[in-house]
């Protein structure tokens, strides 16, 4: 007689879809015991928008196509998306670093665009909500009609978390730790605000600089939002503001592939 032998379990293969909700599933937990986090997430967009009302009550406004309810409301979803995706995913991306995290899961067979992508993506879902309430705030409590191009507003959110998740790996290059990403995340937060249309609209500002700002990261994602819910921008203006984007994107993308830190920094 033949001894028969009985065959190893084999271990079950993993798809990119489960690797990445496991890793998203993990990262919302870490968030959601981040209170400060949460908070300014949560509470800081809505404290922006009402400052922003009170600021766009007092800049004349006639001739840019905005309301003071519009202009404030446009800028409330490019704060969330700077606060909710950039400057929280900068911190995570550090803090996992510094915590050896990233180094352990480049041991197994998750990718490096899915580690991370998976770290980004409860910043980037929080931030959908969010502007999907701002959104629906704006149409049913202060008089704004519902959105006239609804594919330019998604693609200007989806084009604004993805850019905003890698700008947020390249900040993390320089940060040293998740205290220090409060101060390397500020530039792009102050400069986003001033020149890229959520504090000031561009109209208001003078020919040659309001040129310039154009060419700011967040001022094409803006531009894309904008006209997706009130319809304010022509064909040349979307393409410019879309190829924009795309070219901050890519720029962002090769300085993580290149200069992307994923052991701790000492």
């Amino acid at each position: 007689m033949t001894a028969t032998t009985t065959p190893a379990p084999s271990t079950p293969r993993t798809t990119p879809l489960t690797r990445l909700t496991a890793l998203g599933r993990a990262e919302l937990t870490l968030l959601v015991r981040n209170r400060t986090a949460v908070f300014v997430a949560l509470l800081m967009p809505a404290a922006m928008i009402m400052a922003m009302k009170s600021t766009f009550e007092k800049i004349d406004l006639q001739g840019t196509g905005l309301t003071v309810a519009g202009a404030a409301l446009i800028g409330g979803i490019g704060t969330v998306l700077v606060q909710a995706v950039y400057m929280n995913t900068a911190a995570a991306y550090v803090a996992r670093r510094e915590e050896l995290v990233l180094k352990r899961l480049r041991t197994g067979e998750v990718t490096d665009g899915e580690i991370l992508a998976g770290t980004a993506l409860p910043a980037g879902a929080l931030a959908l909500a969010q502007s999907a309430v701002i959104i629906v705030a704006g149409t049913a409590f202060f008089g704004l009609d519902a959105p006239e191009r609804p594919e330019l507003l998604v693609a200007g959110l989806l084009l604004g978390v993805v850019l905003l998740t890698v700008l947020a790996a390249v900040t993390s290059v320089v940060t040293r730790t998740v205290q220090t990403a409060q101060l390397t995340t500020l530039p792009l937060f102050l400069v986003s605000m001033m020149g890229s249309g959520l504090f000031v609209p561009l109209e208001v500002f003078p020919d040659r600089l309001a040129a310039v700002c154009e060419y700011l990261p967040l001022t094409g994602v803006m531009t894309l939002i904008r006209a997706g819910w009130l319809g304010t921008s022509g064909s040349t203006d979307l393409l410019g503001a879309a190829l924009t984007g795309l070219v901050w994107t890519a720029a962002a993308v090769f300085a993580v592939q290149r200069w992307f830190r994923w052991d701790p920094r000492r």
